[in-house]
């Protein structure tokens, strides 16, 4: 396993290029972009091979998501903007080559029965899976805790398991998020191991505040442990709001990279 930072919360007070320099500065070996859309797709490729490091995971183009909307993955009734986006996506990872590329299923939508949305979901994911497997880039789908985004679609391991069992396409695999899973109170490590073999990307965050490791109350070597247990050899991305300025809240870095080395 290796250490990537997520670049849409670390570094936050540079402009997103230099977040890529400051993070191989500061001894992350891969970064993460939720929508790194707004720079362009070459100078971002530039920026990535001065800094020597590989982008792990960008998102696909959430629609009005980030808005308080429900997206568009699970929306029957946008599906063509679902299939334009995708179209968007696959051209700029074409370029900047992500590992991963995950869809956020959103918020279940007014008007829409969540049997209806589920379908629309599956369907989405089944089809962006079959667009960026000639690329080589896994397609993920991610849970996130109903405290913070009220009406997200999926929540809990058990949403993921059910889902992927749905999708049933060998290039769409779970985004596994330990802060999402403690913000619930979820049984973490039962989490992990219902879903070994189909996680495909790691990110964490502390508990409460979602602030670095060591800020809140979770214990994460037994997490890591169970996702060496599992069979995980992937990215461990830390998504976390830094409780200071980044480049002073890493003190829990070496040892990460340390016992990832292990992995």
């Amino acid at each position: 396993m290796k250490i990537a930072a997520n670049l849409s919360l670390l570094f936050s007070d540079l402009p997103l290029i230099d977040r890529i320099v400051a993070a191989a500065a500061a001894g992350f070996e891969g970064v993460e972009v939720q929508f790194p859309y707004e720079v362009p797709a070459i100078r971002f490729k530039e920026a990535l091979e001065r800094a020597g490091l590989p982008l792990v995971l960008i998102n696909l183009p959430a629609g009005d998501f980030l808005a308080g909307g429900p997206g568009l993955a699970a929306v029957p009734a946008r599906q063509a903007e679902f299939a334009a986006v995708l179209q968007q996506a696959l051209t700029y990872a074409a370029m900047v080559r992500p590992q991963c590329v995950n869809v956020l299923p959103g918020r279940l939508a007014e008007g829409v029965s969540r049997e209806e949305a589920l379908q629309t979901l599956v369907a989405n994911l089944r089809q962006a899976a079959q667009a960026f497997q000639p690329l080589g880039i896994r397609v993920l789908c991610e849970a996130i805790n109903p405290l913070d985004i009220p009406g997200f679609l999926i929540n809990t391991p058990q949403h993921l398991d059910e889902l992927l069992r749905a999708v049933d396409h060998p290039n769409c695999l779970a985004q596994f998020d330990l802060y999402h899973m403690a913000r619930q109170g979820v049984d973490i490590e039962a989490g992990i191991a219902l879903l070994a073999g189909r996680i495909g990307h790691v990110q964490f965050a502390d508990c409460p505040g979602r602030g670095e490791p060591g800020s809140g109350t979770v214990t994460f070597a037994p997490l890591l442990e169970a996702l060496r247990q599992s069979g995980y050899a992937g990215w461990l991305a830390a998504e976390y709001r830094p409780t200071r300025a980044t480049a002073q809240t890493l003190a829990w870095l070496p040892a990460w990279r340390a016992e990832a080395a292990l992995a």
